[in-house]
């Protein structure tokens, strides 16, 4: 299959056409389309401008005539793979191209021996590994002496983080590029030059091409594929509407794995538009995760956890809402309990918001690490034996409920260990007269200083 927007293609070792503007084969109707429009040269490439555009950083490089390791971050038929062809092209550089998916350590001994032999002759190797996050960390540590000793350029493809999957030895030696989904923009120019290629208009209304380009989801080669079986559906004359194009095409799943970076991007999305008191938004992203087929139970839980964390005292009935919602879909399942989820991504958005107790949480535990085992003071220790009243357990200690305003102003803290501060309540929903009882509390505390 065509790598031109995207990964996949080619075999284990192959070398880039000499000249791959010589042999006009886009005729050639046996091969996919996508293949066939895969670009020439690298200002054919769409979408990926602030890389391969004027000033683009490999534009930059190409410039200098010199390559330098790189790993290529991005989503499925962005390009990556056309983009090293091209660049190894450019500099005149052979072109290996293995994927992590079929190949071992014994591959890549090959590999790493075939272009030893290639620069003592004169000529640098560009390795292009597909899919390189699923190489474990001894094989991708195979790579390190080959790349410091100029052996090889490599150049890896991976849809993953790279922060997550990669060994930090091998990204400080390799930068990290970022190729972007397509928008809509470059999708339409995919469409054009495909209709010129074939030398016909696709036959879509104008609702049905745009509903093709949401179809693609961001992949070219994907939006290639779609309009090549529409092409290969229709009959003379023939013009489909938006439901005669999902009825051909069918529906292309989303873009998203449960257990991956899709996965962390959207719930991401949905935590920070809670945060940001945004019910739409928050709806928009949980509805995506449970379209995309997301556990419902781990939405509940994360709802939980934001009721905790962004909501907390200003707005107590959050965490109750959230667990029972949570509850509720456990109690109806699907498709009836996704509506309470929806209920309680609502109402938590709506809310008034303070992270107040969180950060006193974390201040907390800062301090609880950092001061080690101190010990209770003396006079909050119970003494329930005369040995331990005689060791001064007890003693002083202040019955707070027999104190004026229920308030004896003792300090609780150890004995080595200045009186701190972690929680701050904010001046909003539930938490303002919690600020109030703290600041009598703080009036009284004075007071009982200043008696001494």
């Amino acid at each position: 299959m065509a790598d031109l927007f995207g990964d996949g293609g080619g075999t284990p070792s192959e070398r880039l056409r000499p000249s791959a503007a010589a042999v006009d084969d886009r005729n050639d109707r046996s091969r996919p389309l996508a293949d066939r429009l895969r670009p020439r040269q690298l200002g054919e490439v769409v979408g990926q401008e602030h890389l391969t555009g004027e000033g683009g950083v490999l534009s930059r490089m190409l410039e200098a005539t010199s390559l330098g390791s790189m790993i290529f971050w991005g989503p499925p038929g962005t390009g990556k793979t056309t983009v090293a062809r091209l660049l190894a092209h450019e500099v005149d550089y052979a072109f290996e191209q293995i994927s992590a998916i079929f190949s071992g350590v014994a591959d890549l001994k090959k590999m790493f021996e075939a272009a030893r032999l290639r620069r003592s002759n004169g000529r640098r190797t560009l390795l292009f590994v597909d899919e390189i996050h699923r190489f474990n960390r001894a094989q991708q540590d195979s790579f390190l002496p080959v790349m410091e000793d100029g052996t090889v350029v490599l150049v890896g493809a991976t849809t993953e983080n790279p922060s997550f999957e990669l060994n930090a030895a091998l990204l400080s030696r390799a930068r990290v590029l970022t190729f972007k989904p397509h928008g809509s923009a470059s999708l339409v120019k995919l469409l054009e030059r495909a209709e010129a290629t074939e030398g016909m208009a696709l036959p879509l209304d104008e609702q049905a091409r745009a509903v093709l380009l949401r179809m693609a989801d961001g992949d070219g080669r994907a939006a290639l594929t779609l309009a090549e079986e529409v092409w290969r559906a229709s009959r003379k004359g023939e013009i489909f509407d938006a439901a005669g194009l999902q009825e051909i095409v069918q529906r292309r799943a989303p873009v998203y794995d449960k257990g991956q970076d899709g996965h962390y991007n959207l719930i991401s999305a949905l935590h920070k538009s809670v945060r940001g008191s945004d019910p739409d938004a928050a709806l928009y992203w949980l509805c995506r995760m449970l379209d995309a087929g997301e556990n419902p139970l781990y939405l509940g839980r994360r709802l939980v956890r934001m009721a905790s964390e962004d909501i907390g005292l200003a707005d107590p009935r959050a965490l109750g809402i959230a667990l029972a919602a949570k509850d509720a879909f456990d109690y109806l399942g699907s498709p009836e309990g996704e509506l309470a989820l929806a209920e309680a991504t609502v109402y938590l958005a709506s809310a008034p918001k303070s992270n107040a107790v969180y950060t006193a949480y974390k201040a907390a535990m800062r301090a609880a690490k950092e001061h080690g085992s101190l010990l209770p003071p003396k006079h909050i220790l119970n003494a329930p034996t005369a040995l331990m009243r005689d060791e001064g357990y007890g003693s002083g200690y202040a019955y707070d409920h027999d104190a004026p305003d229920a308030f004896s102003g003792q300090d609780y803290f150890p004995d080595e260990m200045d009186r701190q501060q972690f929680y701050r309540p904010t001046d909003r929903g539930a938490e303002i007269p919690i600020g109030d009882r703290l600041q009598n509390w703080a009036k009284l505390r004075r007071n009982r200083d200043r008696r001494g």
